[in-house]
């Protein structure tokens, strides 16, 4: 079973921290997903924010409202945190059409997060669909720092989008392919002719069936799996028959959060409230995704 622990480092969860943007990345060719880099505006504010990956945040944006995002920096990464949004509603809007030097608000951090200490000296599978890779870019990130690399074993990912023109973080995913101790099983739905490009490598066709391709070994690992609802549905059978049990299986159900803070009722998964107790779940937790996810 995964050790849950809750960390609160803010006096008051409800408040959030005041931080100004100070980078906006479009992600992908329709700007449909931005990330943004953002300084806190007190020093003594961000030594109180200390977070693990895995862990998310609500972003406030002033007069519209609040979004529960996955944190997309790693704690590695001094200075700033990164949330990669996805334009699909009138908040996430407002902060597409916000600009450097704007100032909005950050609560957290909030949930638990993945089983680091569990994942020391194993094989880790990262498996992630669209927007949701960005934590588990996170824990990417973490594990190859020179700090942590020693601590895990190989790292293989498998991430999908549905295009080239959707894949995020693309230039570090070049780089991670360069690089040894990390296996990059890169997936797109289809590449239409004028989109190929040299020296691209990519596969083509959903998540499971290219970690059904690519992952052949489920000894000494850990799989961890963020992705859409029905990415997660039909990966989970495949790692099962690759060998994966209910504990090995890491899932995040972060695009069920709500409020954040387990108030409103709205997040739950079977009894689990998916802000509260999670996001982060083994399968053997959950006994089984419940019907309506």
């Amino acid at each position: 079973m995964v050790k849950i622990h809750h960390k609160h480092n803010h006096p008051n969860p409800f408040m959030p921290y005041p931080m100004t943007i100070a980078e906006v990345i479009d992600e992908t060719e329709d700007r449909s997903l931005k990330t943004f880099k953002l300084t806190f505006r007190n020093a003594e504010d961000e030594a109180k924010f200390s977070f693990i990956p895995g862990q998310f945040a609500e972003i406030s944006v002033p007069g519209q409202g609040e979004i529960p995002i996955g944190i997309a920096s790693s704690p590695t990464e001094r200075g700033y945190l990164a949330f990669t949004v996805q334009k699909v509603g009138s908040v996430t809007t407002h902060l597409h059409n916000m600009q450097s030097g704007d100032v909005i608000g950050v609560r957290g951090p909030l949930g638990n997060w993945y089983p680091w200490e569990r994942m020391e000296g194993r094989n880790v599978v990262v498996i992630g669909g669209g927007c949701a890779f960005s934590t588990l870019r996170s824990s990417i990130v973490y594990m190859l720092d020179e700090a942590n690399r020693a601590k895990y074993k190989n790292i293989h990912v498998v991430y999908g989008a549905r295009s080239l023109g959707h894949l995020i973080y693309r230039d570090e995913i070049i780089r991670w392919t360069e690089r040894d101790g990390i296996d990059m099983h890169i997936t797109v739905d289809a590449i239409a002719p004028e989109e190929s490009e040299p020296g691209w490598r990519c596969n083509t066709g959903f998540v499971p069936s290219v970690v059904e391709q690519k992952i052949t070994d489920a000894k000494d690992a850990i799989a961890l799996v963020c992705g859409p609802p029905a990415m997660i549905r039909f990966t989970q059978p495949v790692l099962k028959r690759i060998g994966f049990t209910d504990e090995q299986i890491i899932l995040s159900l972060e695009n069920r959060m709500k409020c954040g803070i387990g108030m409103c009722g709205r997040c739950n998964v079977g009894d689990k409230l998916v802000c509260k107790d999670g996001p982060i779940f083994s399968l053997a937790e959950l006994g089984e995704l419940p019907s309506d996810y």
